[in-house]
Formats: C-alpha cells, sequence, structure tokens
C-alpha cells in the first residue's frame, strides 16, 4: 500500500511538474504580453485626445451646418411663397384675361347686334345715326342720362300697355253690365227696404202680442200664486232690457208673512207652488189638451199637496185640458180620477193594473 501511495504520490509530483512548467510558461507569455502592452493606454489616451478634439469640431461644423440649413429652409420657404403668389398672380391674370376676351367678344357680338337693328329699325348705316338724330359726336349725352331717359320712355309704355282691338266693344259690354248691376242693387235696395220694414211690423206685433201674453200671465200667475198659497202676491218682471223682445223674465215671490224676494231664495216646497203656479197660468192663457207632471209634489208637504190637489181640480173646471199625474204620494193618489200602475205577480212577469176611482165611489155610495 504504501508502494502503491509512492508511486501515486510520484504520479501527482509529476503532474505537479508539468503543470509548474506549463504556468511558468504562460507567465513568460503574459509577462511578454504586459511588456508588449505597457504603452497601450497612453496610445488610448492619445487617441481620445484626437477623437474628443474631433467631436469638438464635428459639432463646431454641425451647428454652422444648421444654421446654413435654416437660413436655406427661410429661403426655400420664402421662395416657395414668392412661387404660389406669383402662380395666384398668374391665375388670377389669366381669369382677367378670359374675362376680358369673353366681354370683347360679348362687345363685338353686342356691336353686330346692334349695327343689325339699326339697319333693321332705322333702315340707315350705323354712321348715319347721329346725323339723323342731330346730335354731333362732341356733344354727346352721358351713358347714364341715355338709360335714364330709356327707362323712363319704357315705363311709360308699360303703363300704356297693349294695343286692345277690342276696346270699344269691350267698353259697350262693361257700360250694360254696369246698367244691370246698377238695377239689380236698386232691387237688392228696395228688398232691403221692405224686409227692414216687415222685421218692424213683426218686431212691433210680436211687442204687442208678448205684452198682451205676459199681462194675461202675470193676471193668472198673480191669482194662482195666491190661492196656493192662501195669501201674499207674486209678479213677473221684465229686466235688463226695455224692449220686451230682449228683455228677461224674473219672478218675485212673496209668501205669506215674507218680504218679496226672487224665486232662488225660496224654500224648495215654496219654489215647487211657485213653479205650478206659474205653468199653470201659462196653461190658463193658452191650453193644452194634455199636460203631464211628473214628480212635482215630492218636495211638498201633506199641507201643501191638498192645495196643490184643489188647484187641479180648479184648473179641470177652467180648462178642458187633461192632466196626467206621476206621483208616489198617497194623498195625491187619493184625488184623481183614475189610477195606472204596473205589478209584479210573478217573478218577471209584468202587469198594467188599472182603477177607477170616480166608478168605485158610485159603487160604494149605491151600495
Amino acid at each position: 500500500a504504501i508502494d502503491r501511495e509512492m508511486q501515486s504520490w510520484a504520479q501527482r509530483t509529476e503532474r505537479a511538474k508539468a503543470q509548474i512548467t506549463e504556468l511558468s510558461t504562460r507567465a513568460e507569455k503574459t509577462k511578454q504580453e504586459l511588456a508588449e502592452q505597457a504603452g497601450m493606454p497612453k496610445a488610448f489616451e492619445e487617441k481620445r485626445i484626437k477623437l474628443m478634439s474631433s467631436i469638438a469640431q464635428a459639432e463646431k461644423d454641425r451647428a454652422v451646418a444648421g444654421d446654413e440649413l435654416a437660413v436655406a429652409e427661410n429661403q426655400l420657404r420664402a421662395a416657395e411663397d414668392l412661387v404660389r403668389k406669383a402662380e395666384s398672380e398668374l391665375g388670377k391674370t389669366r381669369e382677367a384675361h378670359a374675362r376680358l376676351e369673353a366681354r370683347a367678344e360679348a362687345a363685338k357680338d353686342k356691336k353686330s347686334e346692334c349695327r343689325a337693328r339699326i339697319v333693321e329699325v332705322l333702315e340707315c348705316r350705323p354712321e348715319e345715326v347721329l346725323e339723323r338724330a342731330g346730335l354731333d359726336e362732341e356733344n354727346l349725352p352721358s351713358q347714364q342720362e341715355v338709360e335714364q331717359k330709356l327707362t323712363t320712355l319704357k315705363n311709360q309704355r308699360d303703363r300704356l300697355g297693349g294695343v286692345n282691338l277690342r276696346a270699344e266693344t269691350e267698353a259697350v259690354e262693361v257700360a250694360d253690365n254696369l246698367e244691370e248691376l246698377i238695377t239689380e242693387r236698386d232691387d237688392v235696395v228696395s228688398a232691403i227696404n221692405k224686409l227692414r220694414h216687415g222685421i218692424g211690423s213683426l218686431n212691433k206685433e210680436g211687442r204687442t202680442r208678448l205684452l198682451e201674453a205676459y199681462d194675461t200671465v202675470n193676471d193668472h200667475f198673480s191669482n194662482l200664486f195666491t190661492t196656493l198659497f192662501g195669501g201674499g202676491k207674486a209678479e213677473l218682471q221684465l229686466i235688463e232690457s226695455d224692449d220686451p223682445l230682449e228683455a228677461g223674465l224674473e219672478i218675485l215671490a212673496n209668501p205669506p208673512g215674507k218680504r218679496p224676494q226672487v224665486l232662488s231664495l225660496l224654500s224648495g216646497g215654496e219654489q215647487a207652488l211657485t213653479a205650478m203656479a206659474l205653468i199653470f197660468a201659462v196653461f190658463l192663457t193658452n191650453p193644452s189638451p194634455i199636460c203631464v207632471l211628473d214628480e212635482v209634489d215630492a218636495p211638498l208637504d201633506d199641507h201643501n199637496v191638498e192645495r196643490f190637489c184643489n188647484l187641479l181640480e180648479a184648473m179641470l173646471e177652467k180648462s178642458d185640458t187633461r192632466f196626467l199625474i206621476i206621483t208616489h204620494h198617497a194623498l195625491s193618489m187619493a184625488r184623481m180620477n183614475r189610477l195606472f200602475g204596473v205589478t209584479m205577480m210573478e217573478r218577471g212577469v209584468s202587469q198594467l193594473v188599472s182603477v177607477d176611482l170616480e166608478t168605485a165611489e158610485r159603487l160604494r155610495d149605491a151600495g
């Protein structure tokens, strides 16, 4: 084992020597390289200084070039502005030239047209116009004066209008139409006067009849009111106008024990009795064959219902009117001559029932 270790150490020693030799060789080589490169920093420093100088010079050259470039760009923009202005002026000049050419062509055409019109209208050459007009080339009127005079003459011509060859015939026709219209107007005025006279006559007769009817109704109303209320007085008044045809009607009632007041201030029963008095007053003035009264006794008490029934009997004696009373009041039904009612003996089946009270009373008295 010791021999083996000695051999191993011997081998390791050999390898170490080889490495030492190699490292020595590398160290020598490194020293040579260090010796060779010892002057490189100085060279690099010199190169750096040269490069810094070149950079500074390049910066100066760049600044100078930038200034020259800015000046050149300004000159270029100025030149471009001049070019644009020149192009714009050129375009305007071309347009003006085109307009002038168009006006020249139009003037030539106008001149030719004027020459042709002079020859056609005046039957002479243009050179002879001034001589015919009695004008001198040196004393010609201004264009404005000529245009104003021409405008005035045209306006006068327009006001005269065109020549109407049928003027005389139309004048005769208009005169005939005028005579017919005057005749029709006179007829209309005469008809209006007749109509107004007729309306006046109708209004006069209407006022007379209305006042007569008003007086008659007012008398009946006053008497019936006194009868229904057992005293007091009532009257009708025309209000709001002196003309009976346009006046309104107001009822003034004075029940016993109260001051005179309008109908709206009375109680419900008093209003009902007053309305009945007015209705029956109208019936007495112009009786009707039949009169239907629906629940007129509803707001009345028993005492006033008796008065109402007494009034109905008085109305039957004074007129030939037949009264049909719709009522649920027992006293009113007891005073009627005949009763009509509807009963339903079976569900869904209605039947009309009639009772003749006068016949029933006669049968009762006979029995």
